[in-house]
């Protein structure tokens, strides 16, 4: 049974609230996922703060997760700080269940105006996005360092909820 066969199977994964105990298997990810990682620490202490909230992609009854999102609320808006998607379980989809899942979860909290920024170029995640209707609000230049050392721009986005 290949990676992907789990997934498919009623009950392959779940998706369920994040707590400061991934900050370390979160950080990998993200490690794994951006030029510019945040470290452990970095996400423990997001995951204290109150307006704060996570939602992981876990493998069946796996107790780390192989995916999350992460965002700030303020009052009725959010702001979408990261989604990753660990290198093993990319390219199959399954950073839409999870933001779905995310979204609903903000919406249930009173959140009506979702933020993000995302890399230009980044064409998975901005497909991502523009499926679930955000749409571009504003561009900010050379807001991102590549490995490399050179600079791309921000997309900003927006979903109404």
């Amino acid at each position: 049974m290949s990676f992907f066969d789990l997934f498919k199977k009623p009950g392959g994964f779940r998706i369920d609230p994040l707590g400061s105990d991934a900050a370390s298997r979160m950080a990998a990810i993200h490690g794994a996922s951006f030029a510019r990682p945040w470290s452990t620490l970095e996400f423990e202490r997001l995951l204290a703060e109150r307006g704060v909230v996570g939602d992981g992609l876990f493998l069946r009854s796996a107790p780390k997760p192989i995916g999350f999102v992460l965002s700030r609320l303020v009052l009725d808006e959010a702001e979408i700080l990261t989604v990753a998607i660990a290198p093993e379980a990319r390219g199959k989809g399954l950073s839409i269940p999870l933001l779905e899942r995310h979204l609903d979860e903000l919406s249930r909290r009173g959140v009506r105006m979702v933020h993000l920024e995302v890399e230009e170029g980044n064409d998975p995640a901005i497909a991502l996005y523009r499926r679930f209707d955000f749409k571009e609000t504003g561009r900010r230049e050379g807001y991102y360092q590549k490995a490399d050392g050179s600079r791309v721009a921000a997309l900003t986005m927006a979903l109404g909820l």
